[in-house]
């Protein structure tokens, strides 16, 4: 007998009680009902990304955003590993992730994955704020997005980041796949990740 979505959410929390609730319970789900996401949703997740911080305020983040009945979303599902696509292809939404790899000036940006991840991460934060959810993938065939999408080397390719809404675990219709989605949650301690010096904990 499987968890109920409300089970499953509670089960996967953070338990740190200090934490905002945004972040605590945030999570990457795979189960996701058919339907579609509001525009004025999608709108507001994407300003959240606009207003991220950014290196030298070269916001080099950028979307392909696909729209479930769009061409784009047609394009990156196909992009998608077989396992990716058997369950994102009832998520209302696909962004491609990218970001450009040089600057105004034309130097190499070495931040530019890491400005966009902060992005995604704001934008992920703010779907799950309005009560969706996202799942991101790195499991998509790079070349072929490159060349659906007409995208150069000076482009560095992110993830795919599949948003929508929650649905039952149970919906999933797939053993393994209903055991991810209800597995406890597993996080490294926070002494393997906050350190004073080269596998010394930090004091906390």
């Amino acid at each position: 007998m499987t968890l109920s979505l409300k089970e499953a959410n509670h089960l996967k929390e953070a338990p740190v009680p200090s934490m905002l609730p945004v972040i605590a319970t945030r999570w990457s789900p795979r189960s996701f009902k058919d339907e579609p996401v509001l525009s004025a949703d999608l709108k507001t997740i994407l300003e959240a990304a606009r207003w991220s911080a950014s290196s030298s305020n070269e916001q080099p983040w950028r979307y392909f955003v696909g729209v479930k009945g769009a061409e784009t979303w047609d394009k990156i599902l196909a992009c998608l590993v077989p396992f990716n696509q058997s369950w994102a292809k009832n998520a209302g939404v696909l962004l491609l992730t990218f970001a450009q790899a040089k600057t105004a000036k034309g130097s190499f940006n070495h931040y530019a994955l890491y400005d966009l991840g902060q992005a995604t991460a704001t934008a992920i934060l703010q779907a799950h704020a309005l009560g969706l959810v996202s799942h991101s993938m790195g499991g998509f065939d790079h070349a072929a997005a490159r060349t659906t999408f007409g995208l150069s080397e000076d482009f560095a390719l992110g993830a795919v980041v599949a948003i929508g809404h929650q649905d039952e675990p149970s919906a999933l219709h797939n053993e393994a796949l209903v055991e991810r989605e209800v597995a406890p949650r597993e996080r490294r301690p926070l002494s393997e990740i906050a350190l004073s010096a080269l596998n010394t904990p930090a004091l906390l």
